[in-house]
């Protein structure tokens, strides 16, 4: 699937583009599965350039991905064709939603042996964004109280667990229709947003962690402790008016050895994707339509490979 166009998913067009071929440093991978993000048609880099010019069409979106080591270029680490990875890839080039994608070599992991390539490839972006947002940036520590927002979200989810194998006091907004998954996944603390006020009822706590920006955002700040530090990585936060909202944000970046360490918490149980459904690559519109906040937990999956191939996994 790809744009020949600046528009939104129904502009998407299915047919066929030149297979990529692997540069130093790149891996060329025959993507399994990939997962749907519906602000990527907001971001900066899907419609342009670094340099700031236009990108040039077709445009293939997705940037994370579960599947298999198709070819290596020059200095592509140590992998092998064959091997089963997941990752992510730039943020400027051409995604995952097409039968083949590249990627660094060194954005990538071995995918957990326990998942399927559907439930690995909503974990890329998603678990590093919440790795890096509340381990690196936030040095979030054991006994520490945490604020996540939006926990059933495709960040939510692992910003929750992540948070509750730290050893910190989870407290999370959710709705009242998720407040059961949210309390699994490891929250001490679940706060209706739809109907109380986080900001009246959360108390004091040493870090918030913000997937969602805005008026939420906004209400936060006054919960922080003396010392407290507040994480967003709300899109919408980088254009702020406010210093404070513009140092606070925080873009994931492909890293591939924590991603590594992401995949063994999942196959020692300690961390699990939530996947809200999988649709085939044909579907990608109405998988857009659907992953739209408020639609339900986690993220929704796109499988790509052909069902024989998929049937194993």
């Amino acid at each position: 699937m790809f744009l020949n166009q600046s528009a939104g998913p129904a502009a998407l067009t299915s047919g066929e583009l030149p297979r990529p071929v692997p540069g130093a440093g790149e891996v060329l991978v025959r993507v399994h599965a990939t997962a749907v993000t519906p602000t990527e048609f907001q971001w900066y880099p899907t419609f342009h350039l670094p340099t700031g010019e236009p990108r040039p069409f077709p445009i293939v979106l997705g940037h994370e991905f579960s599947g298999t080591i198709e070819s290596i270029g020059p200095g592509g680490a140590d992998w092998r064709p064959g091997d089963e990875v997941f990752g992510m890839n730039g943020w400027f080039m051409n995604g995952a939603q097409a039968e083949y994608c590249l990627a660094p070599a060194t954005a990538l992991a071995g995918k957990p042996r326990l998942l399927s390539h559907p439930q690995a490839a909503v974990a890329p972006i998603s678990a590093l964004t919440a790795w890096q947002g509340l381990l690196e940036r936030a040095r979030l520590g054991p006994g520490e109280r945490v604020l996540i927002h939006g926990a059933a979200g495709g960040v939510g989810v692992f910003a929750v667990q992540l948070a509750r194998w730290r050893g910190a006091h989870v407290i999370a907004t959710a709705s009242a229709q998720n407040r059961d998954l949210v309390r699994q996944l490891g929250a001490r603390e679940v706060i209706d947003y739809q109907a109380d006020r986080f900001d009246e009822l959360a108390g004091q706590v040493d870090v918030v962690f913000d997937p969602v920006g805005g008026d939420t955002l906004a209400r936060s700040w006054r919960l922080l402790k003396p010392g407290g530090r507040l994480v967003t990585v709300a899109t919408c936060s980088v254009r702020s008016g406010d210093v404070r909202v513009r140092e606070a944000f925080m873009f994931v970046r492909p890293e591939g050895r924590q991603l590594a360490q992401i995949a063994r918490l999942m196959d020692a149980g300690e961390l699990r994707p939530v996947v809200r459904e999988t649709l085939p690559l044909a579907e990608a519109a109405t998988a857009y339509t659907l992953a739209q906040p408020g639609g339900g937990p986690g993220k929704i999956a796109l499988h790509i490979a052909a069902p024989e191939s998929m049937a194993e996994n």
